[in-house]
């Protein structure tokens, strides 16, 4: 099939999650489609990327976002009905190239990853498939209701009344929307009822971590991992230093808690002391997992799957995390992670996992096996290509 797939980011260097995602179901899709790629960039420097990407697509064509905080951008949420969000991601000149190259080429599927950048599909009778990474106004819905300046509060419940409004909008336009869990799709439904919803979750390149040696370490270390940018992982990690830490240092004499992520704020690289190693600048993450001996991760905001728990699993490293953490994933308590809810059930329970070596092998053997049944990027890829011929089919 012919294919245009339209992303907010270019699917290159795998820096994010929707990054990794992107690039791997690019890799296994385009064995059997022909892919042109539309893709928003942040700056010129990622043009170099695009050789990168050529290995998979047949065009690769990049457009500037333009700065989040632009007069327009402003301008545009303020004054219009759309929200933030969608405003940073319209562009005339895409709009513009997408409806020259649907005229151009006789395409079968527009696949658009996020529904924030389908105000940029021209109309047209070519089938949308829309890929929903998370629910967003959840996500932002969650920022708000930390806010406690109450004038601004009131202000940015507006943009999260606003991203529901177009979130739901979009999904009824798309002919087939995916979500990336059982929960996501179930607030899909509950909102939109007869809405075309199937799963086709994240997955894990097994062919890199299944590879992982992992090294016995003198200090049992625990890690977090987590990009900073998004508050569920600032959350966690405050809540796994402030109150989860201090209850596991008193059951060892030595211990390390190693916390891994992109765009730390100041008030989380000065956690950083003699037990707490902060690291930013990590090139290679298979290092970090194969160098700890339990993932740790206190996530209670909402959204699709984490990244980090499935690499984790198919690196070998037992999981502890909270229900929330681990939703989506169809894990087993105690067979294939640990759940625990608050700071003091989390504490021992990484106690029992770190004490516990019978425990562990089971975590491990059973965490993997999960992974190579459901998540390994090649069965992912197959799942979206169901829905691909799907959709084309009712053209």
């Amino acid at each position: 099939m012919k294919i245009l797939m339209l992303t907010p980011y270019l699917p290159y260097p795998l820096l994010s999650g929707g990054q990794i995602r992107s690039f791997n179901l690019l890799r296994k899709l385009s064995k059997k489609h022909e892919i042109t790629l539309f893709s928003f960039i942040r700056n010129q420097e990622e043009t170099k990327y695009k050789t990168e990407l050529l290995k998979f697509c047949k065009e690769v064509k990049m457009f500037r976002r333009r700065p989040a905080w632009s007069w327009i951008n402003i301008l545009l949420s303020g004054f219009s009905a759309y929200p933030f969000l969608v405003s940073i991601y319209y562009s005339r000149s895409l709009k513009k190239a997408i409806a020259s190259e649907l005229k151009k080429e006789n395409f079968d599927l527009i696949h658009s990853e996020t529904f924030y950048v389908m105000p940029n599909i021209p109309k047209t009778d070519v089938p949308v498939l829309l890929a929903e990474q998370t629910i967003e106004y959840l996500v932002y819905k969650h920022f708000v209701n930390t806010v406690k300046f109450l004038p601004l509060k009131l202000l940015l419940n507006l943009d999260v009344l606003k991203i529901k409004f177009w979130e739901k909008y979009f999904w009824k336009k798309a002919k087939k929307v995916v979500a990336m869990s059982e929960a996501d799709k179930k607030v899909m439904l509950d909102l939109v009822p007869e809405l075309p919803v199937s799963i086709v979750p994240n997955g894990v390149d097994t062919d890199l971590f299944f590879k992982i040696k992992r090294k016995a370490s003198q200090i049992p270390t625990v890690l977090f991992v987590g990009n900073f940018k998004w508050l569920q992982n600032r959350e966690a990690v405050d809540e796994l230093v402030q109150k989860v830490w201090p209850e596991i240092r008193k059951k060892f004499s030595k211990i390390k808690l190693w916390i891994v992520g992109r765009y730390p704020s100041p008030e989380i690289q000065a956690y950083q002391n003699q037990e707490i190693t902060v690291s930013s600048d990590i090139d290679d993450i298979k290092k970090v997992y194969a160098e700890s001996d339990v993932l740790l991760a206190p996530i209670y905001g909402p959204g699709g799957t984490r990244y980090k728990i499935l690499e984790a699993m198919a690196s070998g490293l037992p999981v502890v995390t909270t229900s929330c953490g681990i939703e989506g994933l169809g894990a087993v308590d105690g067979v294939h992670a640990i759940f625990g809810d608050g700071p003091k059930e989390l504490a021992a329970q990484t106690i029992n996992v770190l004490s516990d070596e019978k425990l562990r092998q089971k975590l491990v053997e059973n965490g993997k096996n999960l992974i190579k049944a459901d998540y390994d990027w090649a069965i992912i890829a197959n799942h979206l290509d169901m829905l691909y011929q799907q959709v084309s089919a009712r053209k």
